[in-house]
């Protein structure tokens, strides 16, 4: 650029870069989850950092019915097909059942194929040892959907995180962990953009 400059003498204009879509998916449906609380408290961290759109997507919404069951809205199907595709990078609030993720979750991304393809995910779970396994389940499913997940993940325990295993009150700890994760996430949402 200094030798354009130099010779016409004029800088170029650089283009605005727009800012990249992240959804915060909460991955349970059931009534009295407290994916909700954890799912607004990452959100509120991760909008100060203002690196990117940040959007709760909460699979209750949608009403999708089992894959390949009759009945359900094909209308939630498919705004729920436009949402994940509209995303850049995903932060997956998870919570363990029986030792992995919540069957709404599971059909949830399985609805789904290219809409997930080269994108990125964070992990925020909890359960009784903070979600790992939980956690551990999902990196293979969205391995298998092209989505890669990275290292960093806040693990919140129901014993430490939660008061009376429903009110979230997270240690302080617990938010620079989220933050960690988040510097992964955006700048490889930015670099998996270019691929797709």
């Amino acid at each position: 650029m200094g030798f354009f400059k130099r010779l016409f003498g004029t800088q170029q204009e650089e283009l605005p870069v727009e800012k990249l879509n992240i959804g915060i998916i909460l991955g349970s449906t059931r009534e009295g989850r407290v994916s909700p609380q954890v799912g607004n408290w990452v959100k509120e961290l991760a909008d100060k950092r203002g690196d990117a759109n940040y959007t709760i997507i909460d699979l209750a919404e949608f009403k999708l019915p089992l894959l390949g069951e009759p009945g359900g809205d094909a209308s939630g199907a498919a705004a729920w097909s436009q949402k994940v595709a509209a995303c850049d990078g995903f932060v997956f609030i998870a919570q363990e059942y029986n030792h992995s993720i919540t069957g709404a979750l599971k059909n949830a991304l399985d609805y789904l194929r290219e809409e997930w393809n080269n994108k990125v995910a964070g992990i925020v779970s909890y359960g009784s040892v903070g979600g790992a396994r939980a956690t551990e389940h999902l990196r293979g499913i969205l391995g298998e959907l092209l989505v890669a997940d990275v290292r960093v993940h806040p693990a919140l325990s129901l014993f430490t995180d939660f008061e009376n295993g429903t009110d979230f009150k997270p240690a302080t700890v617990q938010a620079d962990s989220v933050n960690q994760m988040l510097d992964q996430v955006i700048p490889w949402s930015k670099a998996l953009k270019t691929i797709r």
